[in-house]
């Protein structure tokens, strides 16, 4: 029904809100017929942990009006109609332009969002207050055709061992498909670039360590059937799910925090929004307190100019990004032209 609406409280620090939820009722999720309430009430029971993963980040929603079957789109501007106590900050993206982004500091700002059809929450690896400078080193291992969940887990524990040699601490969690996210957070002390270019480094001493398993090609025809090691996510306004974040797949997978002893026998489809509030009740958040004891970039800086040294450059950008200095060009190795 048009009129059809429901009023779901939300507790946060500054008191329970009432949020409104329009259709209720509308499926979002049409194997399983979960609703856009049930998505409300998801993020209300992971709220804790979902702000704390999360929030005080300019985020990007990914919004679906007709469930995850329907057109989608990005909401990198704060929707009209935002509520007082929904905040933005204003965010540089690579082409130079500058436009505010929504922040959440409660779990009522992503119930609101999920009025809104959000089912995808991607925010930034940087905190509103300092959106330049990442806190986080995100690391997004992506198998590709001819491989799945299974064979990204020994490339996650080797990179596990790799970050504790530079003195990082890794955090692990389910992209909600195939793929795993690695967290390591960071002090707050070089841009985007800088964090990618350490990223860089790190992937390439991992492709050295498990050649077979591993690759750093941007170019899918150079990958064959090893797990990427996706550098372009800590680019500047590039983005994963966030974590708790559901995703827009039949299964309503959530992607989901991990402790590390967890890995190995894992299931990704089983963390959905319908079992995970279960989960976390019974076992916490394998990511709270994350950021206590933050690591810094000097060894794999200068790991990155030792690979310079040696002859290894920049790697290309993705195809939205202005032309980067010292890039190569962007051009498929098959249909680069030969030289006479």
């Amino acid at each position: 029904m048009a009129g059809d609406a429901a009023t779901i409280s939300v507790p946060g620090p500054s008191g329970d809100r009432e949020v409104r939820i329009s259709s209720p009722s509308r499926v979002l999720w049409p194997e399983l017929g979960i609703t856009k309430l049930e998505l409300a009430e998801y993020l209300v029971a992971v709220g804790d942990p979902f702000i704390e993963a999360n929030g005080d980040r300019p985020v990007s929603l990914q919004r679906f009006p007709g469930g995850v079957d329907g057109e989608q789109f990005f909401s990198k501007n704060p929707p009209k109609g935002a509520p007082a106590w929904v905040r933005d900050v204003t965010v540089t993206y690579p082409s130079g332009r500058r436009h505010p982004q929504l922040v959440l500091d409660e779990p009522a700002g992503a119930v609101w969002a999920a009025q809104m059809n959000t089912i995808v929450f991607h925010p930034w690896a940087s905190r509103a207050g300092d959106p330049d400078n990442p806190d986080q080193l995100r690391i997004d291992l992506d198998p590709q055709p001819g491989t799945g969940f299974a064979e990204a887990v020994p490339a996650a524990l080797a990179l596990r061992a790799l970050l504790a040699e530079v003195g990082l601490t890794g955090f692990v969690k389910t992209s909600g498909n195939r793929g795993i996210h690695v967290f390591a957070p960071i002090e707050p002390e070089h841009e985007f670039l800088d964090v990618r270019h350490a990223v860089i480094a790190l992937a390439r001493e991992l492709e050295r360590r498990m050649p077979q398993q591993l690759t750093t090609a941007w170019w899918k025809e150079e990958r064959g059937d090893r797990i990427f090691i996706d550098y372009n996510q800590a680019n500047r306004d590039r983005t994963m799910a966030g974590a708790y974040s559901p995703r827009a797949l039949p299964n309503a997978a959530v992607s989901c925090p991990l402790e590390w002893e967890e890995l190995e026998g894992a299931d990704p489809a089983a963390f959905t929004v319908r079992t995970v509030p279960a989960r976390l009740a019974e076992r916490g958040d394998p990511w709270a307190g994350m950021h206590r004891t933050p690591g810094r970039l000097a060894t794999l800086l200068d790991w990155w100019q030792r690979d310079l040294d040696d002859g290894l450059g920049e790697l290309p950008f993705p195809p939205d990004f202005p032309k980067m200095p010292g890039e190569p060009m962007r051009v498929q190795p098959s249909r680069a032209r030969q030289p006479d």
